[in-house]
């Protein structure tokens, strides 16, 4: 592989040669991993599906890890715009993000196994980043400790995705789900009395209606960053390259114990909080 190709081919402008031009090439590359994983697209297989030789593929891309360079960057736009609503703090919008990560893992279960740490980054996935690190810099949080956020809420989801792609994979692979899978192993749960706490766990019902692991952890995830924003806000320490309090999304200042957007007043001092729930709990922590 050449990343400075990668770089040239992401960010430059395609050409054209005749019928067969890059974005065809991409999306011939797509619809095949969507359809039988990274192992089935091929440069020969893409040309076969283009109805072209494979020598006239490498006239406009020099091999298949250039091309999965190209196609994770397509997907990574296809999806819908992400469009929270108005007042919508940084927790919410944050949510979204990662949600439609998700779904994007979800309808491209192959981007799991073409992921790594160093990959060349397009433009999609650039613009992504930078609208995730304009939401959590409306935090007032310092630059170091924004990136980390980002990256850990995406480092999050995609540790998820791998296991609700997997989960998915063995399913239609055998056409046996989890819950009758393990409803199966009878010979495995006649050893589990042995284990108190596991066996207390169970005829107390906490397999009876298992919490989505996905939106758990996420609200964890969440939890442990708002009480990073809010430690900062109390020890004062914030961004004092910016105003901490302004929402990059253009819709406002944001609330600096919620995130939410302040809806300010019509007369009066400029306010510093939400609702008056927020100021008093502020309030509260500074004289902890």
């Amino acid at each position: 592989m050449n990343p400075e190709r990668s770089t040239e081919l992401l960010w430059g402008a395609a050409g054209q040669r005749g019928g067969l031009n890059l974005a065809a090439i991409v999306r011939a590359g797509i619809e095949l991993a969507d359809a039988e994983g990274l192992a089935g697209v091929s440069m020969r297989r893409v040309a076969e599906r283009l109805g072209y030789t494979t020598m006239s593929l490498y006239r406009h891309v020099p091999g298949k890890a250039e091309l999965v360079d190209l196609m994770r960057d397509a997907v990574l736009g296809d999806g819908p715009e992400i469009a929270p609503g108005p007042g919508a703090g940084w927790r919410e919008r944050l949510e979204l993000w990662a949600r439609e990560a998700l779904e994007c893992y979800r309808r491209h279960p192959w981007l799991l196994d073409s992921s790594g740490v160093r990959h060349v980054p397009g433009p999609n996935a650039v613009a992504g980043f930078e609208w995730a690190l304009g939401v959590v810099s409306g935090t007032g949080l310092g630059a170091a400790q924004v990136v980390a956020v980002v990256e850990l809420v995406g480092g999050f989801v995609e540790s998820a995705a791998r296991r609700v792609v997997e989960a998915a994979r063995v399913e239609r692979r055998t056409g046996v789900g989890d819950e009758e899978w393990w409803g199966k192993r009878e010979a495995l749960w006649v050893h589990m009395d042995r284990y108190p706490t596991l066996s207390r766990i169970y005829r107390d019902g906490g397999y009876d209606a298992p919490l989505d692991p996905f939106e758990f952890g996420l609200q964890r995830v969440l939890d442990g960053v708002e009480v990073l924003v809010r430690e900062g806000l109390e020890l004062g320490i914030r961004d004092e390259t910016r105003d901490e309090t302004r929402d990059d999304s253009g819709d406002g200042r944001m609330c600096g114990v919620c995130g939410k957007v302040i809806e300010e007043a019509v007369t009066g001092r400029r306010r510093e909080y939400c609702s008056r729930a927020c100021q008093q709990r502020a309030y509260r922590r500074r004289k902890a």
